[in-house]
Parts: structure tokens; C-alpha cells; sequence
């Protein structure tokens, strides 16, 4: 059996005036991320992990935000289109870890919502999916609820 290993991070800026959507799933929060697409930075570190672990180089290349087809596109697109790639070269995703650090608003209530949403994108069990939630203990951007980071790390199957 082969194996590949990709690793994705991501951080978006939060602002006023901006819809909150991690993993799929739209928060309630005075805030949102700001960024070209609707700026779901766990789509993005999960999509930069898909294509790491191929050898694809990352979602600024695919998905650059000089173009403006992606102007405020949903990231789900970008998730799905490096799926079918994975599966396009003979690949299954063997499970899915990632890492949501955000101070507010608080995560732990919504990660069933997110594993189960990134479940149905990935077409896996969600048994094979896992989503932390981290705070910034009130240090640096995460801490100062400037942004919200996101880190993914898949690992790819085939027979």
C-alpha cells in the first residue's frame, strides 16, 4: 500500500460585515473573514492539503485571488475540485485531523456540525475525520480576535 501525507494551514483576517463559514457551515457571529472567496479558512487548509499531499502545489494556484471567477466563491469548490483530483489519480482519504484556533467565537459546540459538513465534501465516514478547536489564550492575532487559523493534515491511500 502507498501512503501520502499533505499538510494545509490557512488564516483569514476577521471584519465587520462578513458572513462567518468554517469547514462548510456558517456561524452566527458578529464577524466574518475577510478574503477574495467566502474565505473559509478550514476549506482552504483542507484543499491545501489534498493538493500537497499530490505533489499540486496549493490553493493559490488553483484558485488564485487575482481571478475574479473566484470573487467571493464558495469554498466548498475548491474542496471538491481537489477531491477529484485525488480520486482522479487512483487515491482515497485515508482520514482527515485539522485545528480551528479562533478566541471567539467558541467552536466546541459546532465541531459535530463541521466533522459531519466535511464528511459529506470528502464523501468519507465521518469516523475518519477529527476537528479540533483551539483559543489563543488571548496572545498574538488569534488571542487579539484579529483572525482565525486553521490547520489540516490528510493522509492519502492506494493500493
Amino acid at each position: 500500500m502507498e501512503v501520502r501525507v499533505g499538510l494545509g494551514h490557512d488564516r483569514h483576517r476577521l471584519c465587520p460585515g462578513r458572513p462567518l463559514i468554517l469547514g462548510g457551515v456558517r456561524i452566527e457571529h458578529e464577524l466574518g473573514l475577510d478574503g477574495h472567496s467566502d474565505a473559509d479558512v478550514l476549506l482552504h487548509a483542507v484543499t491545501d492539503a489534498l493538493l500537497g499531499a499530490l505533489g499540486l502545489g496549493d490553493i493559490g494556484e488553483w484558485f488564485p485571488n487575482t481571478d475574479p471567477r473566484w470573487q467571493g466563491a464558495d469554498s466548498v469548490i475548491f474542496v471538491q475540485a481537489a477531491t477529484r483530483e485525488v480520486r482522479s489519480r487512483g487515491w482515497e482519504i485515508g482520514n482527515l485531523d485539522c485545528t480551528l484556533h479562533a478566541e471567539r467565537p467558541k467552536l466546541s459546540p459546532l465541531k459535530p456540525a463541521i466533522r459531519s459538513r466535511l464528511a459529506e465534501l470528502l464523501e468519507i465516514a465521518e469516523d475518519r475525520i477529527n476537528v479540533k478547536a483551539k483559543t489563543g489564550e488571548r496572545v498574538g492575532p488569534i488571542g487579539r480576535q484579529e483572525a482565525i487559523d486553521a490547520d489540516a493534515i490528510v493522509l492519502l491511500t492506494r493500493s
